[in-house]
This record gives C-alpha cells, sequence and structure tokens, in this order.
C-alpha cells in the first residue's frame, strides 16, 4: 500500500504539472513560441498527461500485475516522462530562456524508449497470463 501511494503521488504530480503547462502553453507561450516549438510544447503535455493517467491506473489495479512487474513498469513511465517532456520543455523554450540546452536532444529519444519499454512490459505480462489461464 505504501508504494501504491507513492505512484499515485507521482500520477497526481505529473498530471497537475500537465495541465498547468497545458494551460500555459494555451495562455502564454503561443503568443511567445514559433510554432514549431509550441507544437512540441504540447506534445510533450500530451504525453505526460497521457502516461500520469496510465501510472494511475497501473498503481491501483496493483492486483492485476506482480509487484515486481508493477515497479517496473512504473519506474520506466516516470523516468520516461520526466526525460521525453522534460528535455521537450527544456528545448522548446530556450529561445525564451536563453539556456542553451542543444545537448538535451538525445534525452528526448531515451524518454520514448523508456515509455515504449513500459509498455512493451505491460504486453508481456498480458501474454504471459493469459498463458497461465
Amino acid at each position: 500500500m505504501e508504494k501504491q501511494n507513492y505512484y499515485i503521488k507521482w500520477a497526481a504530480i505529473l498530471a497537475a504539472i500537465a495541465v498547468c503547462f497545458g494551460a500555459l502553453g494555451a495562455h502564454t507561450l503561443e503568443k511567445l513560441l514559433v510554432p514549431k516549438s509550441l507544437i512540441a510544447w504540447e506534445t510533450a503535455v500530451r504525453y505526460q498527461l497521457i502516461h500520469a493517467v496510465v501510472i494511475l491506473i497501473i498503481s491501483l489495479n496493483d492486483k492485476l500485475i506482480s509487484e515486481r512487474n508493477i515497479h517496473r513498469i512504473l519506474n520506466f513511465l516516470i523516468l520516461g516522462i520526466l526525460f521525453f517532456s522534460g528535455s521537450i520543455y527544456l528545448l522548446s523554450t530556450q529561445s525564451l530562456t536563453g539556456f542553451n540546452v542543444y545537448f538535451l536532444g538525445p534525452i528526448t529519444p531515451i524518454g520514448g524508449v523508456l515509455i515504449i519499454t513500459a509498455w512493451i512490459l505491460v504486453f508481456l505480462h498480458a501474454v504471459k497470463t493469459n498463458k497461465t489461464k
């Protein structure tokens, strides 16, 4: 139960940040960023919000997935969001912040791979569970 609350807290904070960043993009950044950067920002928000909800759903259904697998899946999702969306937020706003963060470019696909890995683990768990029934 303690671990479940840990992941629920992660889901809640990631979802809240995504909503805040979505509002920031829609009401402030749309006037300040070039369209390509704004589209990237919106992509980061969308991926973060979707996967925050996935973290919440998986953590609330901890009886369906083994404890070892659930921690692995949820940790991959959290790291994936932080790497994927976090790097996009920083890269898309560097014209505003003045920070040269081009070195973060390779972090974005690493985050994507982490998220994909989590989904593959969910799939593999479902295949394994189906075989044991």
